[in-house]
C-alpha cells in the first residue's frame, strides 16, 4: 500500500464542513453498512452521466450487487469530469472519509498519485488474490504501463482507453455536394463546415468542450506541437497557435459552434450539426440517437504531419483505507475486468478494452465488432496515440484550468498568440513552484 496526502490550504474548512457533530464519517458509514445484512458498503467514483455510459455504470453495479452477498456497490456520479471528481475526492478524503474505487482521467495521473491516499493493484493482488498473475497475464505491459506515474509505480489498472473521432451527417455532406465519407484533414473540415453553412444554414462542426483540453489537445500535436516538453509546457509555439487559429477562424467564422459538450453533441444527434469531434465513447449515445446515416472517421490531420491523438479515458485506483473495505474495493474491481463485463462496458460507451483477451473471446466483443462498423476508426487510429498530457508535481488541476480558461478566451475572440502564451507561462510558473 502506498499512502499520500498533501495538505490543502482549504482542507480545514472543507473538512468542518463535511465533518458534523456525535459519529464520525467513518462510523457513520460502517454503521450503515452493518445494517444492512453485515456487508461491507463502498462508493464507485465514475464520471459517467446517463449519454456517456452512466447506463453501463448502472447495469455493471446492479449486477455485482444483486450476486454479491457481502459487498454493497454505491455508484456515484461526479460532473465536470476527472477535475470534478479530483475536487470531490479532495473534499471526501479532508472530511476523514473515502470511496473505495474511483475513475482517474490519465492527465491526473501524478496529481492523484502526489496527493491522494491509494493501494497500488500490484499491493492489492499480492495481498488479497490467490492469482498473483492475475496482471501479467491479463493486461499487455504496454497497457499497464499507462498507469504507472513518473516514479514508475503502478498506481492503477486501465480502465477506458479512446480516442477522438470525427462523426459526420452523410445526409447534410450529400445534400452539400460533399464526399460522403468526410474530409481527411483539418484544412478539408474547415472548408467542408463553411459550405455546409452557406448552403444549409446550418453548422458545419462542433468540437467538444468538456472540463478538459483532451480534444483541443488532438488538435495541437496533430500540428506537430508537443503540450508538454522537457517536463515544461510548450503548446504556445507556431504550430499550436496555428492549430488554435484555425479552431477560432472556424467559430469566429459561424462554420463551427462553441457550446458546453452535452449540448454540442445532442445538437449533432439533432441533426443541426453536420460535423462532431468528440470522443469515441460517445458512440452509443450518437448511433442510438440519430435519426440520419451517421458513421464515424479517423481524426483529421495537417497536410503532411502524422495524427496524434491522446489517449482518453481513465484507470481505476483503489482509495479505500479500512482493510475490509480495500479487499471489496479489490474484489469490485476485478469483477469490471472480467469478459463480460468489458464487453458490457465497451458495447455502452465505446471504449477500447484495456484487457487483451475480450476483442476475441465468444463471451466477450468478437461478433459486436465484426458488425460495430463505427467502432472501426478509433481501432485504426490506436497506432498513432500519444499520451494525454499530464503536467508533473502538484499544479494538475490548476493547470488543467489554465488551459479551459485559455480554450474560453480563444473562442470568445482574444488573441491566439497572447491568450496561449500567458497561459503557457503561468502553468510553468506553477510547475516552478510546485
Amino acid at each position: 500500500m502506498k499512502k499520500f496526502l498533501k495538505a490543502f490550504a482549504v482542507s480545514a474548512l472543507i473538512a468542518s464542513l463535511l465533518v458534523g457533530c456525535g459519529k464520525s464519517n467513518n462510523e457513520t458509514k460502517k454503521t450503515e453498512a452493518k445494517g444492512d445484512g453485515d456487508k461491507i458498503k463502498i462508493e464507485y467514483y465514475h464520471v459517467n452521466a446517463e449519454t456517456q455510459g452512466g447506463a453501463s455504470v448502472k447495469e455493471l453495479v446492479d449486477n455485482f450487487n444483486k450476486n454479491n452477498d457481502h459487498i454493497e456497490v454505491v455508484a456515484t456520479y461526479n460532473p465536470d469530469m476527472y477535475k470534478g471528481l479530483m475536487q470531490n475526492l479532495q473534499a471526501k478524503q479532508a472530511g476523514g472519509e473515502s470511496p473505495g474505487l474511483v475513475q482517474v482521467g490519465w492527465a491526473f495521473l501524478d496529481y492523484f498519485s502526489n496527493n491522494f491516499d491509494y493501494v497500488s493493484p500490484v499491493d492489492a493482488v499480492e495481498k488479497y488474490d490467490d492469482d498473483k498473475n492475475f496482471l501479467k497475464d491479463n493486461f499487455l505491459p504496454n497497457v499497464l504501463d499507462l498507469a504507472k506515474n513518473s516514479e514508475g509505480e503502478q498506481v492503477g489498472i486501465p480502465y477506458s482507453l479512446s480516442t477522438p473521432v470525427l462523426y459526420i451527417n452523410k445526409d447534410i455532406l450529400k445534400e452539400c455536394g460533399l464526399p460522403e465519407e468526410g474530409p481527411k484533414t483539418w484544412k478539408e473540415v474547415h472548408e467542408f463546415s463553411k459550405t455546409i453553412k452557406e448552403k444549409t444554414g446550418k453548422y458545419g462542426l462542433y468540437i467538444q468542450e468538456p472540463a478538459d483540453f483532451w480534444g483541443q489537445q488532438a488538435l495541437i500535436e496533430s500540428n506537430g506541437a508537443k503540450m508538454i516538453t522537457d517536463n515544461k509546457a510548450s503548446f504556445a509555439s507556431p504550430e499550436g497557435i496555428e492549430a488554435m487559429q484555425l479552431y477560432q477562424d472556424m467559430v469566429s467564422d459561424g462554420s463551427a459552434l462553441h457550446i458546453s459538450w452535452d449540448e454540442g453533441v445532442q445538437s449533432f444527434v439533432d441533426g443541426n450539426i453536420a460535423m462532431c469531434y468528440t470522443t469515441i465513447a460517445r458512440r452509443e449515445q450518437i448511433q442510438k440517437g440519430a435519426s440520419f446515416d451517421v458513421t464515424s472517421v479517423m481524426s483529421p490531420t495537417f497536410e503532411g504531419k502524422e495524427r496524434k491523438v491522446p489517449a482518453g479515458g481513465c484507470f481505476l485506483a483503489i482509495t479505500a483505507t479500512d482493510e475490509d473495505e480495500i479487499k471489496a474495493a479489490w474484489e469490485f474491481e476485478k469483477y469490471l475486468y472480467g469478459i463480460e463485463q468489458m464487453a458490457t462496458w465497451t458495447k455502452g460507451t465505446g471504449y477500447t478494452p484495456p484487457r487483451k483477451d475480450v476483442a476475441e473471446a465468444e463471451n466477450g466483443l468478437k461478433s459486436f465488432l465484426e458488425e460495430n462498423e463505427m467502432m472501426k476508426p478509433a481501432i485504426e487510429q490506436s497506432k498513432d496515440v500519444v499520451s494525454w498530457a499530464s503536467f508533473p508535481g502538484n499544479a494538475g488541476l490548476e493547470s488543467e484550468q489554465a488551459l479551459l480558461d485559455m480554450r474560453d478566451e480563444i473562442l470568445a475572440g482574444d488573441d491566439v498568440k497572447t491568450s496561449m502564451e500567458a497561459a503557457q507561462e503561468k502553468i510553468n510558473s506553477l510547475l516552478e513552484n510546485n
